[in-house]
């Protein structure tokens, strides 16, 4: 009997060492840093880039103020549309290539109740019409001139059309090369998303964006669709995406990592699930970046992107902290 069980042992150890999702643990493994924050119970907030640690930091008095997840998220990601600095969210972003700004947003609470605006021009808090367009009116989006009528009628004020200092600057230089072909990997050069979990168990998120720099007049990305930049479903987790939104819309990615987490996997492991996905449908792989955000109803989060560069701020009770997510590519 001795013999027979050191012989099962060896072959099972063997069949382990061998076996062809060997490479697939392994590389797991480098998410060790992420996945230990496993199973933190209570409020917290993670949001895409360095800008969203200021975002972060005024979501988080709401939800340590046992707030709910949907007042943190909205109120947090207006921090970033007015943040001066920021030329990818907000009217302070880079234009299209007519030289206007138009601003596209999403948000959603764990329940399904969604709304959305994209297209839109001269509106200081699109993640505000958003909300407004959920909840006072029976449809999920608006777009362009219908959005902008809608803030009207809702006693939002029309900001002036004049490009920030360094959004006109950056379109100057754009100028002069005439030629639309979008950069890969640029810090910061994109979209916020957000999402939250209360201290009360409730998810919410919200995403929002000036949109690719330099866009064709008319283009909108994945921030204002739910399902591929952003998806909430309470009994699951929720989850939200940066970069290059075709590439996000072709796999509805936010959408796709909810669904993977429901079956079971972390949202590490579904966040590489849905890079894996968009790598292997994308055509222009050498000119794409995408990253991808998820949280769950336990706490877990998990991060991942096509290519090194993308961060994400995290704010617990626990911690506050900027943390680099791994990437396809090394």
């Amino acid at each position: 009997m001795k013999s027979r069980r050191e012989f099962l042992q060896r072959a099972l150890l063997s069949s382990f060492i061998i076996s062809p999702f060997a490479n697939q643990v392994k590389a797991y493994a480098g998410t060790d840093k992420l996945n230990r924050n496993i199973n933190q119970k209570g409020a917290q907030v993670l949001s895409t880039w360095n800008h969203g640690m200021a975002a972060n930091d005024k979501a988080w008095s709401i939800l340590s103020a046992n707030g709910d997840a949907l007042d943190a998220v909205e109120e947090g990601v207006k921090v970033t549309e007015i943040d001066k600095k920021v030329l990818s969210v907000g009217l302070n972003g880079i234009p299209d290539r007519e030289g206007v700004v138009t601003l596209d947003a999403s948000i959603m609470k764990g329940d399904g109740s969604c709304g959305s605006v994209a297209f839109v021009r001269q509106v200081k808090h699109p993640i505000t019409l958003a909300r407004m367009v959920m909840e006072k009116t029976p449809h999920v989006m608006l777009v362009g001139e219908g959005a902008r009528q809608f803030a009207i009628q809702e006693g939002m004020s029309l900001e002036e059309e004049v490009l920030s200092a360094g959004a006109e600057k950056a379109y100057n230089n754009g100028k002069k090369n005439a030629q639309y072909k979008p950069i890969i990997n640029v810090e910061n050069h994109d979209t916020i998303g957000m999402i939250g979990l209360d201290a009360s168990g409730k998810l919410a998120g919200s995403c929002t964006t000036s949109g690719l720099g330099y866009k064709m007049h008319g283009r909108v990305g994945d921030s204002p669709i739910i399902g591929a930049g952003l998806f909430v479903d309470e009994a699951v987790g929720a989850a939200t995406a940066t970069g290059l939104g075709e590439e996000v819309i072709r796999i509805c990615g936010s959408f796709l990592i909810v669904e993977l987490m429901r079956q079971g996997r972390t949202p590490q492991e579904a966040c590489e699930e849905a890079v894996k996905r968009a790598v292997s449908k994308c055509k222009d792989l050498d000119n794409t970046q995408i990253g991808f955000l998820a949280l769950n109803k336990e706490g877990e989060f998990g991060a991942y992107s096509i290519r090194p560069g993308f961060n994400f701020a995290r704010h617990h009770a626990s911690e506050q902290s900027l943390i680099d997510a791994n990437s396809w590519f090394k």
